[in-house]
């Protein structure tokens, strides 16, 4: 299964960006189950940003609530972040990660996911 990120960048605070996601591989790795993405910030440990599950629930990081959006597209194998009021703590590596079958509670939990990107570069700065 390979993960491909896109749509990092440079952004001033308060701007927007949004991240892609497409899985290719196995088919099993995305028809069900939850597809998310995590971020790390310099200094601190890989946390979660927002999570889908193919039935539908969405789950975020207390940080993001109601400023960036998950959703998985028609294809079932993509995955974007639209970003919204983008601050400086939001700098961070973004990556992108497919956990096979998994339930929807287990959606938040780093630990369920098996496969994961290279990650995409985000930063928030004047």
């Amino acid at each position: 299964v390979h993960l491909s990120e896109s749509g990092g960048g440079s952004v001033v605070p308060g701007g927007s960006l949004r991240l892609s996601c497409t899985a290719s591989g196995s088919e099993y790795a995305f028809n069900d189950g939850c597809m998310g993405w995590f971020r790390q910030r310099p200094g601190m440990e890989r946390e979660l940003v927002a999570a889908a599950h193919n039935r539908g629930t969405a789950r975020y990081g207390d940080s993001v609530k109601g400023r960036f959006i998950i959703t998985r597209g028609g294809p079932k194998n993509t995955l974007d972040l639209q970003m919204n009021s983008l601050v400086a703590d939001d700098t961070a590596k973004y990556y992108c990660a497919v956990a096979p079958t998994r339930p929807m509670w287990a959606c938040g939990d780093l630990s369920s996911y098996n496969y994961w990107g290279r990650g995409t570069q985000v930063t928030v700065s004047q």
